[in-house]
Parts: structure tokens; sequence; C-alpha cells
């Protein structure tokens, strides 16, 4: 009997059963990203359908522990793994490599798993996903990593960096080949990481979220604000924001709201102080989920110049909120951005251009804005959380997807 053959006995068994999981990544709460947010929500709503969930993740100091832990308002024992920051990142923080398979064995061995569920390769997801096919338990394994938006924070010479994506990719490939089924967010993303590792077969299942959580305020704005929610990372492109807002027309008076921590705050405060928008933007920093609610229900329109986002949970959250938005045309982006739908696609590397689609949005008139802000609530309901759970549970089991 094949160890494919015993993984698909054992997660089939019984398919009404509740499931034992095993989420494994590099990135978890309290860290705030997409990876980490997809995580929470997922291992949450797994959790209240009755599912015995165990997460393994990085402990916020060289320290290992385990415990119940409440996320998303649901219990799941998470096992926590001595780390040490990454100095040259604000908070990212990782385990010796050496030891990911050591810990994945004990926890496998505590835990006894039927499926378990990577969300990383590079450390902790790696480590599990050998030890799990070792043993014949099913495996499957979501993709959030482009190594090339690791670059900034390997500190690298630019004659190297070529070298270091190609090698991520190929470790990608060799952890990825383990496990019975592979998904990404969207359906671009998955073709870069079939174009770039070579494995075929890989689902774009969205990261999901609940509209129901979020407040769409229909009304006409008193004012002009453009909201950013994210990292603060190159990749991200707020500086490119910054520069479009202070070439659009002063009558307009555009505020900028900025959520988010990262390496680039300093950076970016700076920026729009030698820009003289000091007095027009405001960095909030992390906020939590009532406050991130409130920005965005009172927002005009929300901002997306990323170039490297694998779907954008925050541009869906924005959606929700029945925010126009305008986003980079680039990566996975016009998946949710429809153009002249529910905001705008603007080229990623001109600043006119996205100052003339945020112009188009701000200066639309109240019919226009409406049109735009119900096309956003429509366009989200197929990320539906709901719908990206049943999906998961039919994979683990190694069942048919709907859709």
């Amino acid at each position: 009997m094949t160890t494919e053959t015993r993984s698909a006995d054992r997660a089939d068994s019984a398919p009404s059963k509740p499931l034992r999981i095993v989420i494994g990544g590099d990135t978890f709460y309290p860290d705030v990203n997409g990876a980490a947010r997809f995580t929470e929500r997922l291992a949450a709503g797994l959790v209240a359908r009755g599912h015995h969930v165990f997460i393994m993740a990085p402990a916020q100091e060289y320290r290992r522990s385990t415990g119940i832990e409440i996320i998303e308002g649901e219990p799941m024992t998470v096992h926590r793994l001595p780390s040490l920051r990454w100095p040259p990142h604000d908070w990212l923080r990782f385990v010796w490599p050496w030891r990911s398979k050591f810990y994945a064995r004990q926890v496998l061995d505590e835990v006894q798993p039927d499926v378990v569920h990577f969300q990383s390769h590079i450390v902790i997801g790696r480590g599990l996903a050998y030890e799990a096919h070792k043993r014949g338990i099913r495996v499957v394994g979501t993709n959030h990593v482009m190594p090339e938006n690791i670059l900034d924070f390997t500190k690298l010479p630019p004659f190297l960096k070529g070298r270091f994506v190609k090698w991520g990719w190929d470790m990608a490939k060799r952890t990825f080949v383990l496990a019975q089924a592979i998904t990404t967010p969207t359906q671009r993303a998955a073709d870069f990481f079939v174009q770039a590792t070579g494995l075929t077969d890989v689902r774009a299942v969205s990261c999901g979220i609940r509209a129901s959580n979020y407040t769409a305020d229909l009304t006409p704005r008193a004012e002009n604000r453009v909201l950013f929610v994210g990292r603060l990372t190159r990749e991200k492109q707020i500086d490119l924001l910054l520069e479009a807002v202070q070439s659009m027309d002063p009558k307009l008076n555009v505020k900028v709201d900025i959520v988010g921590g990262g390496d680039q705050l300093r950076n970016l405060e700076h920026h729009a102080k030698s820009l003289g928008l000091s007095d027009r933007v405001t960095f909030y920093g992390r906020v939590d989920e009532d406050e991130l609610r409130a920005i965005y229900t009172r927002a005009s329109v929300f901002a997306m110049p990323s170039i490297a986002e694998l779907q954008s949970i925050a541009t869906m959250e924005a959606m929700a909120s029945g925010l126009p938005v305008v986003a980079a045309d680039a990566m996975a982006l016009p998946h949710l951005v429809h153009d002249g739908e529910n905001g705008y696609l603007f080229d990623p590397t001109s600043r006119d251009d996205l100052a003339a689609k945020l112009t188009t949005v701000l200066t639309a008139d109240p019919a226009e804005r409406l049109r735009l802000q119900e096309s956003s609530l429509e366009g989200v309901k197929v990320h539906d959380i709901d719908r990206t759970l049943r999906t998961f549970e039919a994979l683990y089991r190694g069942l048919p997807v709907e859709g």
C-alpha cells in the first residue's frame, strides 16, 4: 500500500467525523500579515465546525510552550517553538532550521493527526511536511511566499539575488512535492507557482473573509480619505501612493490613512514630510479589529499599490466595507478589482495614472460612487469564508472539491 493510499484511507474513513488537523507555518498571531491572518481565520473556522486544530508556530521569545490560545474567538492548542528575531526585519522570527524536523516529530507523536496543512515551506512547514510524509499522514500545502519578496530582508549583494530566488523556488518544490494537495489564494498565484516550480495540479482557494464583520457606509463622504492597510514594506509601493496624492488637485484636500507596521515606517514618514503632506497623512501603526473596521467604514476609497499580492486580504476587507478600490494592475489584484466595476486598476509604474484613478473615484457623482460601492459588496461574496472552509475540509479528506 502506498503512502498516498494510507493517507487517503485515514482521512476518508469517516467523512462526517471531526478531523485532527495540525497547521504549521512561520508566521501566526500576533504577527500581522496576510499569511498569519489567513491561518488564524482558517484555524478558528475549522474549530467552529467541530474539528480539533493544533498549531505549530514561532514563539515570541526563545522558549517553547504549549497551551490553549483564543484565536479569532475560538480555543485551540498552539505549540510555540523557540525562535529568534530576524535582524533585518522588524518582527519576523525564525526557528532554527535544523530543529524543525525534531519539533515536528514531537508534535506528530503527541497529536496523531489525520492531516497536516503547512502554510510555509521555509522552516516549520518544511519539517512538518517531511515528517508527516514519512508517516503516511495526508499533507496539504498552501503557498503564501514569493522568494522575490524576501530579497529586501536578506541583505544580499545584487549579484547573488538571482541565485537566492532560484534557490527559494527549488526549496519550495522539494517541500510541496510531498503534498497530496497544493493551494494558493488565487489562480494567478497558482499559475506563477506552477511556472516557478514545475509542479502541476495547483488549486486556487481564496483566503476567505467573513463579510458580515464589516460595515459599509453607502452615503456620500464629507471629506476625501484614501486608505491603505498592510505591511509597510518596499513592494507595497506606499511611497508611490504618497507621491500620487501630492500631485492631485489641492482643491480635493485628499487625506491619507495608513494602517500597519513595517520596516519602511520611518522612511515613509520622512517621505510624507518631504512632500509637504505631514498634515494630511496619518500613520496609525497596528490597530485592533474594532478600530480597523471603523477606519475602513469612514474611508472614501481604498488604495492598494502593491506589486506582489498573492491575494490581498486587506483589499477584500475594503470591499466588504463597501469601498471602491484603486489597485495596481499586478499579480493577483485584478482578480479582486475589475476595472470600471468596483474600482480601477492603474499602471504600477505610474504615479500619474494612480493619481488619475483616485481622482476619478473621489470626483464621481453620488450615483456613480454608489455603483462602485455596490459592485465591491457584490464582488466579495465569492470569497465567503464558509466556502473556503468547505474546500479545505474536502482537501483534508481527499474528497472532490466543489467548483
